[in-house]
Parts: structure tokens; C-alpha cells; sequence
């Protein structure tokens, strides 16, 4: 008599999901999926900058005669059809070639690696501000749930991240640069120390890693005191976020059965949120991560104009109130290029820590 091998069921084995395909066709479809998010985002650039007409008129018309205008057209291509115009576009972006301003003649691709890297660092300090507030508050406001602590805390966490950028960066100047006169009110650092990192043989454009470079103290702490206003006017947009994401997680995790079997031998409530609950609360920080740079990368433009803090942002808007729709055009394509890449990095970060995020 033959015997069936027992169910999964029976053996309480549970059977493996047959949609795990492995990290690695995960990284693969993550990989893949850049591509078309790239192509559609520089084509609706290309296509939104050209409803006003061609960069030449739109940024020369008026300065110049018809002759003369019509002449700058047709040197730069701008005459030939409009479907061509975007296939050469399309070529150029995907070889690193952007172009040349119109306004200042100078190739795009320079000024992007040059004010990139300022927003960069930029973009890097406002993201360590974010953490350092909104991760600690989002466990104390969890450890004090519905107490008042906890409700001045989720009232903290509304006006950081519904607080327009220029207005918190205004008023951050008004109190820190104007009454206290204790910070720097602009720029990325003081015309002394400037200079002394223009001498270096090879300069990095990152004014932190410069100033190291030099071997000064006092320039490192002129540019960390110039990046201090502008860090926190954008880390906290993004430590609001962080702290209402981490208080609901830790919230959620203290209901767990693990933690309840902590909570019966006697542990703490203190140290259930210390040493268990906070880890699984931040993998949802790692997954809006990506979302976050979107965000900050937004709000870079204002808060760089704010503080003449000159990166990306502040060229953008120079370059818009210039009408000088090439520059326009090449760095809002570098930003969504950027945008792309990080949300694949943070995907993959994810479904290293996570493997539901596969399923």
C-alpha cells in the first residue's frame, strides 16, 4: 500500500510565496523601470517649455530686431519642425549634452555639476536635521501617547511640514541673523573664507569637505554656521513628516504580540520603545525616503533663493526670471534624473531590510 507524503498542512510547514522571485529579478524590474520614468519625465519638460515658443524669442523677443531675432533662430535649429527639434533633445540628454544658455552662453552640463553640488549639500545637512528631530520626537511622542506632550508634539509636526519655505526661512533669519545676531544671514560662506578655499589645488565644490581641506578651523565654522539657518528651514519640512510616520509605527509596534510578551516579564515601557518597537518603525522612513528628496529638492529652489544659497534652485529661478528656458530646461531634467535614481536606491535599501516590499 503506498502512503502519500504529508500536506504542508498537516506538518504545520507553511509553503514558500510563489511570487518571491529573489531580490535580484526585483532588482532587476526596479532597474528596468528607470528608464521610462526618465524618458517621461525630460519629455514633459521638453514639451511644457516649448507651449511658450522657442527658447530665442522667449528669452531675446523685444531685445532684439525681427532680422536679428530670426537670424538666432534659425543658427540654433529653433526654425526646423518641433518633432525634431525633441528627437535631437532626447539624443542630447542621454549623452550628457544640455546644451547652452542663452543668457550667460555657457554649457549647461558646467553649470549643472558646478550649483549641484551646493544644492547637494544642501539637500544632504536639511536630511540629517530631519532625522535628528523627527526620529527622537516620533518615539517620545509615541513613549507619551494621547498626553500633552504628545499632542504639542503632532501640533509641531502640522506646522513644520504645512509651513511654507520662505516664510519659516524669513522668519528664521528675523530671529537668528537680525535680533540675536548669532548666524550668518545668506550665502554658503564669508568672502575670507572663500578665498582661502579657491586656493586649494583641488577644490571638491563642496564647501564642508573644502573647508576641511584647508586646514582652518575657523572656515569650517564659518560654513557650517552659514548652513545652519538654511538646514533647518528645509530638514524641518521633512522632520514633520518623519515624526508622524514613526510615532504612528512605534504606536502600532507596542500592540504587537513580541511586545506584549515583553511587556508580561516586566520590561519597561521606556525600553519596549528603545530597544524594540523603534527598528520596525523605521522601515516606512526608508520607503518615503525617496518621496522626501522630491520634496526637498523642491523646496531647495525656495529655500536657496531665500538665502542666496547658490545651487540649483537659486540658478532656476535666476535663469526664469532670465526667460532662459535652455538652463530651465536642463536642470529641471537633471532634478527629475535625480528623483528617478533615488527612489531606485531607496527601493532596493527596502527590499534589503524588508522583504514584504517584493511581494
Amino acid at each position: 500500500m503506498t502512503t502519500r507524503p504529508p500536506s504542508p498542512r498537516a506538518t504545520g510547514r507553511k509553503k514558500r510565496p510563489a511570487t518571491d522571485g529573489g531580490i535580484g529579478r526585483y532588482i532587476l524590474i526596479r532597474f528596468l523601470l528607470i528608464f521610462p520614468t526618465i524618458f517621461i519625465l525630460v519629455s514633459m519638460v521638453f514639451w511644457l517649455m516649448r507651449t511658450t515658443g522657442d527658447p530665442i524669442t522667449a528669452a531675446l523677443g523685444g531685445r532684439l530686431g525681427p532680422e536679428q531675432l530670426a537670424e538666432r533662430i534659425q543658427a540654433a535649429g529653433y526654425d526646423r519642425p518641433i518633432f525634431v527639434q525633441y528627437i535631437e533633445y532626447l539624443g542630447q540628454v542621454f549623452t550628457g549634452n544640455f546644451g547652452t544658455t542663452i543668457s550667460t552662453n555657457r554649457p549647461v552640463s558646467e553649470i549643472l555639476v558646478t550649483y549641484g553640488l551646493a544644492t547637494f549639500e544642501l539637500v544632504f545637512y536639511a536630511l540629517v536635521v530631519a532625522f535628528i528631530v523627527g526620529i527622537p520626537l516620533g518615539m517620545v511622542a509615541a513613549y507619551w501617547r494621547d498626553k500633552s506632550a504628545d499632542a504639542f508634539l503632532r501640533v509641531f509636526a502640522i506646522l513644520c511640514y504645512a509651513t511654507p519655505v520662505f516664510f519659516s526661512g524669513l522668519l528664521f533669519k528675523l530671529v537668528f541673523a537680525v535680533y540675536l545676531d548669532v548666524l550668518p544671514v545668506s550665502g554658503r560662506a564669508s568672502t575670507s573664507s572663500e578665498l582661502q578655499m579657491q586656493l586649494l589645488p583641488n577644490q571638491t565644490g563642496l564647501y564642508t569637505i573644502d573647508a576641511i581641506l584647508t586646514g582652518d578651523p575657523t572656515v569650517l565654522g564659518d560654513v557650517l554656521e552659514h548652513a545652519v539657518l538654511p538646514a533647518l528651514t528645509l530638514g524641518l519640512l521633512t522632520a514633520g513628516v518623519f515624526l508622524r510616520l514613526v510615532r504612528t509605527n512605534v504606536i502600532g509596534t507596542l500592540g504587537t504580540d513580541y511586545v506584549d510578551a515583553a511587556r508580561s516579564r516586566g520590561v519597561s515601557e521606556f525600553r519596549l520603545v528603545r530597544k524594540h518597537a523603534y527598528r520596525p518603525a523605521l522601515i516606512p522612513i526608508i520607503t518615503v525616503i525617496g518621496l522626501q528628496i522630491a520634496l526637498l529638492l523642491g523646496g531647495a529652489v525656495l529655500t536657496e533663493t531665500t538665502f542666496e544659497w547658490k545651487g540649483l534652485g537659486f540658478m532656476l529661478s535666476e535663469f526664469l526670471k532670465a526667460r532662459d528656458f535652455v538652463a530651465v530646461q536642463g536642470i529641471v531634467a537633471l532634478l527629475a534624473v535625480i528623483v528617478a535614481l533615488s527612489n531606485f536606491v531607496v527601493d532596493i535599501i527596502a527590499a534589503l531590510i524588508d522583504p514584504r516590499v517584493r511581494y
